[in-house]
């Protein structure tokens, strides 16, 4: 019997709980919402992305600087098909 494959968010939520730490995080799925888009993936999932994150690792850093983290922490998604992540530091 196979293992359930694991959604791009969760795998994305995973990621950023190991690396961030957060005391708060919601990674959203909006894919669905840009289907026909460009870059929309074909399955209507985990091409487009909204993440919510509280980490104190992020308090002191500039908007550009907390979201570079996030981007650096999500790279190897990016190079798979990510097309769209948007970063909301709470």
């Amino acid at each position: 019997m196979n293992a359930p494959l694991v959604s791009v968010r969760e795998r994305i939520h995973a990621r950023l709980t190991e690396r961030l730490q957060p005391s708060h995080l919601e990674v959203i799925d909006e894919s669905a919402q840009h289907a026909g888009h460009a870059g929309a993936s074909e399955s209507g999932q985990g091409s487009h992305m909204r993440v919510r994150i509280a980490a104190a690792q992020l308090t002191p850093l500039t908007r550009v600087q907390r979201h570079r983290l996030v981007y650096d922490a999500l790279q190897d998604f990016i190079d798979q098909g990510l097309h769209a992540l948007a970063i909301e530091v709470i």
